[in-house]
């Protein structure tokens, strides 16, 4: 039940972050290697908004109790050898 609501929780905070872009623009300033990789014009707003999807997509693995596997198979390559 506490992986539900805290999935729940980094999922809206993923949301949030992705829809509120231009805020977190505002507060925490642009970021040089997403404007440098991303484009001039709003480099740093789309930079902010794949973070965002990301805890989001996150926020929904954790929330639907498939994250254990899905960490699995992400660092397998880097773990192959350790087991």
């Amino acid at each position: 039940m506490l992986k539900f609501f805290g999935g729940m929780i980094v999922l809206a905070l993923g949301i949030w972050m992705t829809v509120k872009s231009e805020s977190f623009l505002k507060a925490f300033g642009p970021i040089a290697w997403f404007e440098r990789h991303l484009g001039t014009d709003g480099g740093s707003r789309l930079g902010y908004k794949l973070i965002g999807v990301i805890i989001a997509f996150f926020g929904f693995m954790i929330m639907t109790g498939m994250i254990d596997g899905f960490m699995m198979w992400l660092l397998s390559p880097l773990m192959r050898g350790s087991f």
